[in-house]
């Protein structure tokens, strides 16, 4: 005898048979999968009926409902499939697989299980994440690779695919988490569900269409989201308990388009700069020498945005309380001070190693490097060890790039005569010789010839609204800060104010673009005496690229008030106050040196008498790399009367830092000057004299130390940076996917023959990693050209870098703009 089962199955499903357990068991499980076996494919079973009991064949499940209650038929979302099978055993071998729980109701010739929608389960089958869509949404297009990246505070779309649809008392759950030990408590985690509105300030889901089993749902994050990798799950709420099904990844970013979000910028063209833009310049040189040199952020390129999160993860933040840290990285103040912390490897395996001794055995000079993708990609693939060696405006690069990459809008900024005050008095204390010759051992500060650090845009909810926008940030291991070699963010309108009391770090920046330079002459006998202090020689041509080109854009006026003016001077004298805690009028407090010896706070605040005398360096011919260098020692006589100046000269190749490598000059000479009368002193210095100890940096050092007949003394110092020449032509259209020829040329600065020249060429999307080109023998002064093919592989204004490296000279560098159009 033949016996007909029947089961109860949802609309819109079809499914394979399947092994069963036994049929008469009231509670049996198993999972639907998409086909359905015809009768044809099975010859033993019988299809009878399969549809929905007493409806129409309507694609939509909601009508399906409308039409059973409407005809008073089977329940709500039932429909039927018989099969006559000879036997029970046949049965479980050939019936759909179904999540099945129901009351077998027996007649003699079948049994049959009642089952409604709410009884099947329900999952996700299939994810869209809608990579263009929401990429161009939330301005994360150029990040490679198949994760979804988007922005806090900002709606993302995705379309689930769900094995059956949706009933109407049914809905779906999301539960997002980031970190180890997430929590709802850490705001780490957040389960929410399909609302009709969002909701500010939380996570939201809202459905924005449903056909047939498919969702399209709208999710935000809210505007103060903890940033990082986030695991998505969901499941459907049902009378049947069921486990989230995991539905991926994706990374959630700071959103500088997000009125509400902390980092907010208003500027769309400052946002295409200082968060999209994936080169930049970095300038460097002498106050009266500034130099542009191209530097590839590229934080859109392979494995970058995994490598700045593993940063934060390698972080002894993270290491020493994982949820905690992860919990905090909500803030830019704390992620962003984290971040300048692990750019430099001095209290952990962060990510450049500092070197300014001028010797860089086992690493890579900071002068070769042209950008931050290689060196991120050493450190990672090197399992988080120091890439040898970094400089300031290596670190500024690297950290440029790691802040604009989890969506900080951040820019590199150079201060030329940069103060380096290391025991916190507001001013730099130079100790030098008879021939103006610094003295290492006793000059604990210093003025570097230029520094660079980072500024980035986002409000200071520690500090008030006032102290909102640019913030200092610099990675460079100078001084520790609570502890750990950092500093900032330090808010630029607090550092113009003087409000050096103020999270975080102010002293140190304020003295790097305001501290007053003080000079001590040092006597054999151990005793010193004051020299001419120039209050206006900190902190000049503080630049950063402009916004849309690549000229350099002076932002002095940020930090401080006009030099000289009142302004600029109460201002100084209101950070002193807040600094030490006293009265800068009368009162006189010792300030302790780390050396043991100590200055009277008011030869801080007053200057020194200005000498009645002046004196100049002026080059009477261009200072070319290879070349003798020629200048004079130009004197003026401001009295009436005669004055005989003894002069003692001395020169020196120096590192950027200013410290000095070798003495390269020593000579004295005596001087009459008239009355108001002005005279010259030749000097040369010829290329054997330099050539030997002259550093990558190309920059050498001269003092004149001028004794007066009245005792007056003035130190006059001139920072020289050798010129070198090298010009890059793209001989051609640029269009994506077409090669395109570049040609370079070269000349060898050198009266001498070179050998082993070599081209170092990058650039983000322009190139995939660096190109290394081998230079022909160059002889004496020669000129020569070199031509090579990029394949651009993204449209808009790319950059390309050009290095000369050479073992008989230090590095040439240039680089070229160019704009790719988009392929036709």
């Amino acid at each position: 005898m033949s016996t007909s089962y029947g089961l109860v199955t949802s609309l819109g499903l079809t499914f394979s048979p399947n092994q069963l357990p036994n049929l008469y068991s009231e509670s049996l499980l198993a999972e639907a999968t998409p086909t359905l076996d015809t009768p044809e494919q099975r010859p033993e079973t019988r299809l009878v009926h399969a549809g929905l009991a007493g409806c129409s064949d309507t694609p939509s499940r909601r009508s399906a409902q409308r039409a059973q209650r409407k005809q008073g038929q089977a329940g709500p979302g039932m429909a039927a499939l018989m099969l006559n099978v000879d036997s029970q055993a046949a049965a479980a071998q050939h019936l759909p697989s179904l999540a099945v729980r129901g009351i077998v109701v027996k007649s003699s010739s079948r049994h049959v299980w009642s089952l409604s929608f709410s009884d099947i389960w329900i999952r996700v089958t299939e994810v869209d994440w809608l990579s263009r869509k929401n990429g161009a949404a939330h301005h994360t297009q150029e990040y490679p690779g198949p994760e979804l990246v988007v922005r806090r505070g900002q709606a993302f779309t995705l379309v689930l695919e769900l094995s059956r649809p949706l009933e109407d008392q049914e809905t779906i759950i999301f539960t997002v988490e980031t970190g180890p030990q997430a929590s709802e408590d850490h705001h780490t985690k957040a389960v929410f569900q399909i609302l009709e509105l969002g909701v500010d300030k939380t996570w939201t889901a809202v459905e924005e269409a449903q056909m047939e089993n498919t969702v399209t749902v709208s999710i935000a994050s809210p505007p103060n989201a903890v940033i990082g990798r986030y695991l998505i799950s969901t499941r459907v709420s049902s009378r049947r308990k069921q486990n989230d099904r995991k539905l991926g990844e994706f990374v959630l970013l700071f959103n500088p388009w997000c009125p509400e979000d902390d980092v907010f910028l208003d500027s769309e063209e400052e946002r295409q700069e200082y968060v999209l833009n994936d080169s930049g310049i970095i300038f460097r040189g002498v106050e009266k020498h500034i130099r542009a040199q191209g530097w590839n952020y590229g934080q859109f390129e392979e494995d970058i945005l995994n490598i700045c999160l593993s940063i934060l993860d390698r972080s002894p933040l993270h290491q020493n309380d994982p949820a905690t840290d992860v919990s905090r990285r909500h803030d830019p103040i704390y992620v962003s001070r984290a971040i300048s912390a692990m750019v430099n490897s001095n209290n952990d395996r962060g990510v450049v190693q500092g070197q300014w001794q001028g010797k860089y055995g086992g690493g890579t000079s900071p002068l070769h490097w042209s950008g931050s993708v290689a060196i991120l990609h050493k450190w990672f693939k090197g399992r988080f060890k120091p890439v040898k060696y970094g400089q300031c405006w290596v670190f500024a690069g690297v950290m440029c790039t790691v802040l604009r990459c989890l969506g900080i809008a951040t820019r590199v900024v150079s201060n030329f005569n940069s103060a380096h005050d290391t025991d916190r008095n507001l001013s730099v204390d130079k100790y030098v010789d008879s021939f103006g010759r610094t003295l290492d051992d006793l000059s604990e500060d210093s003025m570097w010839n230029f520094h660079v650090w980072n500024e980035s845009w986002f409000a200071r909810q520690d500090l008030g609204p006032s102290y909102n926008g640019w913030q200092v940030l610099d990675a460079t291991p100078q001084e520790e800060s609570e502890g750990v070699f950092r500093c900032g963010p330090a808010s630029v309108t607090a550092i113009r104010e003087g409000d050096v009391h103020l999270a975080h770090d102010g002293p140190f920046v304020f003295a790097e673009v305001n501290a007053d330079y003080i000079t001590w002459l040092w006597h054999e006998d151990e005793s010193r005496e004051r020299v001419y202090s120039d209050t206006k020689k900190i902190g000049r041509c503080i630049s950063t690229k402009a916004v849309g080109s690549d000229s350099r854009v002076d932002i002095t006026g940020l930090y401080k008030y006009p030099e000289g003016s009142r302004k600029e001077r109460q201002v100084y004298r209101k950070a002193v106050r807040k600094l030490f805690s006293v009265e800068s009028s009368g009162r006189r407090t010792r300030v302790r040196r780390g050396g043991g010896r100590g200055l009277w706070r008011d030869d801080l605040l007053e200057p020194a008498t200005k000498p009645n005398i002046t004196g100049k360096f002026k080059m009477l011919e261009p200072p070319k790399l290879g070349h003798d260098l020629s200048l004079a020692l130009c004197l003026a006589n401001l009295t009436s009367r005669t004055q005989r100046v003894r002069v003692n000269l001395s020169a020196a190749t120096i590192l950027y830092t200013r410290r000095p490598v070798a003495e390269v000059l020593h000579e004295s000479h005596s001087v009459q000057l008239g009355p108001e009368e002005e005279k010259q002193i030749p000097i040369t210095i010829s290329y054997s004299q330099y050539k030997e100890d002259l550093t990558e940096d190309k920059k050498i050092l001269l003092a004149a130390m001028c004794f007066v007949t009245k005792g007056e003394k003035l130190l006059v110092e001139k920072d020289i940076t050798l010129e070198d020449f090298i010009t890059i032509k793209v001989l051609g259209p640029a269009v994506v996917g077409v090669a395109v020829m570049v040609k370079v040329t070269v000349v060898n600065p050198l009266l001498e023959r070179v050998e082993d020249c070599v081209l170092m060429v990058e650039g983000s999307g322009l190139l995939q990693g660096q190109l290394s080109i081998d230079v022909p023998s160059l002889e004496p002064q020669e000129r020569a050209s070199v031509q090579f093919n990029i394949t651009p592989s993204k449209s808009g204004p790319r950059q390309l870098q050009v290095d000369l490296v050479s073992p008989h000279f230090p590095d040439i560098k240039g680089f070229v703009v160019i704009h790719v159009a988009t392929a036709k």
